[in-house]
């Protein structure tokens, strides 16, 4: 594409610095300005949240359950919410589902979740509670400018060290109860589940009483009046609502985010098929960069104001910006540079932009800097092939031997007619003999390219 071309040819004051007016405030309600909630419980219920929040520190919580070993950018949003409470001085709470996630919510889903083993859950908490941690410490060190002010830590409670506790028995008995079956079956998760081909099991069915019981929970150890979640969360914290309204009488309340979608308006995670991983080994920092470098101009504004810290006076400059240059694509950059620092820091960023430029520019000296490993994540699907460096190999032989050509005829063809690179060099002579002083990189390896895209990684034993 044509302007990620020109991003090795920007000037350095247009890629990401920190935001100097960073925004924050105690009243997180000022965040539907930014298209943060969708939806509020008790949806009569705004005036009372203003003076709870104006009034002192309040709690909130949002849970992850340990379904696979990384979250993903469907979870992001929820998480940068929770960053918000907690830049307004309030305290956060990030619920894992140790226990939960062996129930498995049905929220968003056409058929039962896969059952995991207890290691897997367990390795899977660990996996998200490094998430949760990295987010937020690279939050504090890279967009929290207010160092002597400093930010109340995440607390990361995990609800099966209270449900190991309670007897089956007295749960159905105390908790049950309080749950009529008419409410639970008029559920939008429920309903479109019974009514689907392959129905509902009594498993996925209680969980809604499960996540009730760990806000009631959460109110009665930390006196956490709010949850939020998305959009999809509506039906499980409305329950929770009538629990706690039905055990201890007091008024909590409940917060929903928009659900990121794709452009095909699919929802946007794990279950879908096409994640993004805050985990750098599951999607690399190259990767999470590039997908919101690629966003589209009609959708860029309102990413800025939901993924970013930016003001909103700073996003309408940046919005002007574009406008005056839209080839430089300035948003999506700002976009992308502070998710991808938020995530993986200044480090992941700085990989990032490294690998944009080896494959951007057709300067080989940008291959160099990049390891295999790198390379391979770079170019990730791209054939990978172990070759023996021995004399005598020629352009068209290593073509052949990675097999980036069907036929040998192909192959003459295609070179002679400049349509084969190496390390970003055109090479036409399928007769040139390869050597290590003018093919193979340092970390010895060759990248090949046939056409525009289609690319191959060859490791060189030696």
């Amino acid at each position: 594409m044509v302007f990620l071309e020109r991003l090795c040819s920007i000037p350095r004051i247009h890629w990401f610095q920190p935001c100097k007016r960073l925004y924050s405030n105690r009243n997180i309600l000022k965040l539907s300005e930014r298209g943060m909630y969708q939806d509020m419980f008790p949806n009569t219920a705004a005036s009372d949240i203003l003076n709870l929040l104006n009034k002192c520190p309040q709690c909130v919580y949002a849970g992850f359950d340990p379904t696979a070993n990384s979250l993903h950018v469907g979870n992001l949003l929820v998480i940068i919410n929770l960053l918000h409470w907690q830049r307004g001085g309030h305290n956060v709470i990030a619920l894992l589902g140790g226990a939960t996630g062996q129930i498995g919510d049905p929220s968003g889903r056409n058929t039962d979740r896969v059952a995991l083993s207890n290691d897997v859950i367990q390795e899977n908490i660990q996996c998200i509670k490094s998430n949760l941690e990295t987010v937020f410490e690279n939050h504090e060190k890279y967009f929290w400018p207010e160092k002597e002010n400093k930010l109340k830590p995440l607390r990361i409670v995990n609800n099966e060290s209270w449900y190991k506790e309670i007897n089956s028995i007295q749960f159905v008995s105390d908790i049950g109860r309080n749950f009529r079956m008419g409410t639970m079956l008029l559920k939008q998760s429920v309903q479109s589940r019974i009514n689907s081909e392959v129905g509902m099991s009594f498993t996925e069915f209680a969980y809604q009483i499960f996540q009730s019981y760990d806000w009631l929970h959460l109110l009665k150890e930390y006196d956490c009046k709010f949850q939020i979640g998305g959009s999809d969360q509506m039906g499980n914290i409305s329950a929770g609502h009538e629990l706690i309204s039905r055990t201890v009488n007091k008024k909590v309340y409940g917060l929903t985010l928009p659900l990121v979608t794709t452009e095909e308006g699919d929802k946007f995670g794990k279950s879908a098929g096409n994640a993004l991983w805050l985990d750098a080994k599951k999607t690399s920092p190259y990767s999470l960069y590039q997908y919101f470098l690629r966003t589209k101009d009609s959708d860029v504004e309102r990413l800025l104001k939901l993924f970013t810290f930016y003001s909103l006076g700073e996003i309408k400059d940046i919005m002007f910006k574009h406008k005056e240059h839209p080839e430089q694509r300035y948003p999506q950059m700002c976009l992308a540079d502070q998710l991808t620092t938020l995530v993986h820091g200044e480090n992941g960023l700085a990989q990032a932009r490294q690998a944009t430029e080896a494959i951007y520019s057709k300067d080989v000296k940008s291959l160099v800097s990049l390891s295999s490993a790198d390379l391979e994540q770079v170019f990730k699907g791209a054939p990978v092939v172990n070759l023996l460096l021995s004399p005598g190999i020629t352009v068209l032989k290593l073509g052949m031997m990675a097999k980036c050509f069907p036929t040998e005829s192909d192959a003459m063809r295609i070179i002679q007619a400049g349509g084969f690179y190496i390390n970003h060099q055109r090479i036409k002579n399928i007769n040139e003999v390869i050597t290590e002083s003018a093919h193979i990189l340092p970390n010895l390896i060759s990248l090949l390219r046939v056409g525009k895209r289609n690319y191959y990684i060859v490791k060189w034993q030696t």
